[in-house]
């Protein structure tokens, strides 16, 4: 199952905060869908989830140049 969060209006490091609380609540091998901003979320998201033991699954871009969706897997 895939679920879906929005982080674009977070900044460090209430980024990662969110994505971890929403991580808690899936179950294994549900994934999450994370639609965030380029530079410091980008930046540090995917590596603290894969230094937490999630998988980044893929890291792609949006039409919102500034924007990305990373796809992480519990």
């Amino acid at each position: 199952m895939k679920h879906f969060l929005d982080i674009t209006r977070e900044t460090c490091p209430m980024t990662f905060v969110k994505v971890k609380l929403m991580l808690a609540k899936l179950g294994k091998g549900e994934q999450l869908e994370i639609l965030l901003n380029e530079g410091e979320p980008l930046e540090n998201v995917p590596r603290s989830c894969e230094e937490q033991g999630y998988k980044v699954l893929s890291v792609e871009p949006t039409d919102n140049a500034s924007q990305h969706l990373l796809l992480v897997e519990k």
